[in-house]
């Protein structure tokens, strides 16, 4: 991993290679035990993953079905439902100590999506937006789709998880779940927006656009 960016004693880190699932849920849980902050951008090997709400139902294929297409299922003591992992995606992860410094959650969540418009809004000219029904960022025209899954954990004031870009992924991973309780139809892409152009420099781009973004906003 490089690190890129340290400001307001925050690491940020950038993965160049794919990343599993499993060892990143290790890194978090050491994280909060010694209260260690940092941002770490990376990819992750194609894998579902359920929250503490995911319903039994999103699941559209056995754990049989899963493991003969490579795909790995992991619980997790995250909020939300079923989501996907897949290569081509653009996974944050934010590992931010609330109570050093004085931030409600609430807050905490605000920087998160104002830092990912706007950063978005920078890289690719693509406006977002949030929808109040249902958590992540979805694309402003018609049909509304759905660009940015999140899923944050906040355990003794210290948060982990955090959200993942569909990038130049194919998506064909969300077809096995609904993906938040919704359809995999609603999902979208950079690719299937058409804005996959240079994508190797534009992920850079915009991980330093968040990252710039969300520590100048940081108490």
């Amino acid at each position: 991993m490089t690190k890129f960016l340290h400001r307001k004693g925050l690491p940020s880190y950038l993965f160049p290679s794919i990343v599993s699932y499993q060892r990143y849920v290790k890194f978090q849980e050491n994280s909060r035990k010694n209260r260690r902050e940092s941002m770490l951008f990376l990819e992750h090997s194609p894998c579902l993953t359920g929250g503490i709400g995911a319903k039994a139902e999103n699941l559209l294929v056995s754990p049989t079905v899963l493991s003969s297409l490579g795909v790995e299922l992991v619980t997790l003591s995250r909020g939300g439902d079923f989501t996907a992992h897949e290569p081509g995606q653009i996974v944050g992860y934010l590992h931010i100590d609330l109570k050093k410094r004085n931030l409600s959650l609430g807050d905490f969540l605000h920087i998160l999506n104002q830092s990912l418009v706007a950063s978005i809004e920078k890289t690719w000219d693509l406006s977002v937006e949030e929808n109040p029904k249902a958590p992540g960022l979805y694309t402003i025209e018609e049909p509304k789709r759905k660009l940015v899954s999140e899923g944050i954990y906040a355990k003794s004031y210290f948060t982990s998880f955090g959200f993942a870009l569909n990038g130049v992924n194919n998506l064909s991973t969300f077809s096995l779940i609904n993906p938040c309780g919704a359809k995999s139809e609603d999902m979208t892409s950079l690719l299937r927006l058409g804005k996959e152009k240079d994508f190797p420099k534009k992920r850079k781009e915009f991980v330093l656009n968040f990252t710039q973004n969300f520590i100048d906003q940081l108490p």
